[in-house]
C-alpha cells in the first residue's frame, strides 16, 4: 500500500475561478503565498465563458471585451487574443427607421451620418461631445467622487433632449445596465462612457472564456482545482461539498453574490440582473458589418452578427447571430420575428443554435453606489467580486486585486502584532 502524500495547507483559500477569484489568487501567489483556488465547475471564468458546439462558439450571454480598462492593461495579453473590434458606434432602429451613430474620430468616412437633423440635433451632438470630452479629459478618480444621480438625471442635465435619450441612448445604455428605466448610477455611466472612448470594444477569436483563460494559465502548478465545490466557511479554512475540509489561515469568496451571501450568512449583497441571450444561424449574414443594433422600442436589448466581428464563431460560410432581452426572456419565435423587423429579411429559415439564461448577470447600482469597498467581512474572511465594486469586468478584476491587498496588508499586521 502506498502512502497518500496530502497537500501542506494553503496559506489562503479562494472560493470561485471568475475573475475576481482569478485576479485575487494571481496577485496572492505573486507575493509568495501558498495559494488553493476552488472552483465549482469544469473550467474557469464564471459568467464569462464560452462553450464550442457543432462548430459554433457560444459564450454564455453576449459579452464585449474592453481594452481600455486599466486591470485588463496590466494583467492581459492582449495581442494573444487575436481581438476583432466592434464599429465604433451603433444602429438604433427607432420609429422613423435606422439611424446610424459612429464616432468620427475613429470613423471620418461616416462623419456625414451625424450632421444635424440626420441620427441627432445639433443641440444634442454638442451636448454628446460635451458629455465625451469631459468624462475622457477628466480623470476616473474625479468622476467616481461626482455627486451621484440616476444616469437618466445625469443624461438630462447634460443637454440631451427626450428624443436622443429614448431613440438612441436608453436603447443602448439598457444593454449595458441590464435594465431599462436608467436607474443606474451616473457615476458608473460616466466611468462606462469614458473606457468606451478610450478604448476598443472586440471579441477574442477563441470566444470571451479565452480572457479568464488566459489568467489561469498562468497560476502556479497546482494551485487551481476544478470541480470542487465548498458547501460552508469555517472557523479553520472551508467545507468541501464532498465532506472533506480543506484548512487555510485565510479565506477569499469570490463567488456571484448568491452563493456569497450562503457562504457568508450576513453578508449584504444587491440585487441582480437577469439576462437571456439567443444565437441563431443563418446561411448569409442579415447585417455586414460588426455594429451592433439596438431596439429603441426596447423588445430586444441589442443584435449583432458575431462572424461579422470575427468569423471564428462559425463554421465556415455561415451566420451566427447573438441577440439579448431582459430577463428569462419570451419564446424564441417571437424573438425571431422581432429579428425580422431589425434586420429587414426573412429570419423564418434562420436554425435556433442554442438559448442561454444568465440570472445574476450584474448587480444592480441604483445610487448611491460606491464603486469600491472593502473585501473584509470577518478576521480573515474576505468577499471580493463584481457586486463588490462594479458591474464590468475592471469591477471584478479590481475587487479581487483588493481582496489580495487586504489579505496581505492583515497578514502583515498579524505578524508585526505578535513580535
Amino acid at each position: 500500500m502506498t502512502n497518500r502524500q496530502h497537500p501542506p495547507a494553503p496559506d489562503a483559500v479562494v472560493v470561485g475561478a471568475g475573475l475576481a477569484g482569478l485576479a485575487c489568487a494571481l496577485d496572492l501567489s505573486g507575493a509568495g503565498l501558498r495559494v488553493e483556488l476552488l472552483e465549482a465547475s469544469d473550467a474557469v471564468g464564471g459568467r464569462m465563458r464560452t462553450d464550442r458546439r457543432d462548430g459554433f462558439l457560444l459564450d454564455r450571454g453576449f459579452q464585449v471585451f474592453n481594452t481600455s480598462y486599466p486591470q485588463v492593461k496590466r494583467r492581459l495579453d492582449l495581442r494573444a487574443l487575436r481581438l476583432r473590434p466592434f464599429t465604433p458606434g451603433l444602429i438604433a432602429r427607432t420609429p422613423s427607421g435606422r439611424v446610424r451613430v459612429t464616432d468620427p474620430t475613429r470613423r471620418p468616412g461616416d462623419a456625414a451620418q451625424l450632421l444635424p437633423g440626420r441620427a441627432l440635433a445639433a443641440r444634442d451632438l454638442a451636448a454628446l461631445a460635451a458629455l465625451t470630452a469631459r468624462d475622457v479629459l477628466l480623470p476616473a478618480r474625479r468622476l467616481g467622487h461626482m455627486p451621484d444621480r440616476t444616469a437618466s438625471e445625469a443624461l438630462v442635465r447634460a443637454g440631451l433632449s427626450p428624443r436622443a435619450i429614448e431613440d438612441l441612448l436608453r436603447p443602448f445604455l439598457s444593454g449595458v445596465f441590464l435594465e431599462e428605466g436608467l436607474e443606474t448610477s451616473a457615476r458608473f455611466l460616466h466611468l462606462v462612457w469614458r473606457s468606451m472612448a478610450r478604448g476598443t470594444l472586440c471579441l477574442p477569436a477563441h470566444g470571451i472564456g479565452a480572457v479568464p483563460a488566459q489568467l489561469a494559465a498562468r497560476l502556479p502548478e497546482g494551485a487551481l482545482r476544478l470541480g470542487t465545490a465548498v458547501a460552508g466557511v469555517t472557523d479553520h479554512g472551508v467545507l468541501l461539498a464532498d465532506g472533506g475540509e480543506r484548512p487555510a489561515a485565510s479565506v477569499v469568496v469570490a463567488t456571484d453574490s448568491t452563493t456569497a451571501a450562503r457562504l457568508l450568512p450576513g453578508l449584504p449583497v444587491p440585487d441582480s440582473r437577469t439576462v437571456t441571450t439567443y444565437y441563431h444561424a443563418a446561411d448569409r449574414s442579415p447585417l455586414t458589418e460588426p455594429t451592433l443594433l439596438v431596439d429603441s422600442g426596447l423588445a430586444l436589448l441589442n443584435s449583432c452578427v458575431l462572424t461579422e466581428v470575427t468569423p471564428t464563431y462559425a463554421p465556415p460560410g455561415t451566420a451566427l447571430v447573438s441577440t439579448s432581452v431582459l430577463g428569462s426572456g419570451p419564446p424564441e419565435k417571437t424573438v425571431r420575428a422581432r429579428l425580422a423587423e431589425l434586420y429587414d429579411t426573412d429570419t423564418s429559415r434562420w436554425d435556433a443554435v442554442a438559448a442561454y439564461t444568465v440570472e445574476g448577470a450584474l448587480p444592480v447600482m441604483r445610487p448611491p453606489w460606491p464603486l469600491s469597498r472593502t473585501t473584509r467581512f470577518a478576521p480573515a474572511r474576505y468577499v471580493c467580486g463584481d457586486h463588490r465594486a462594479t458591474g464590468s469586468v475592471q469591477g471584478a478584476l479590481a475587487s479581487g486585486s483588493r481582496a489580495a491587498r487586504e489579505v496581505l496588508a492583515d497578514r502583515s499586521a498579524a505578524r508585526a502584532s505578535r513580535r
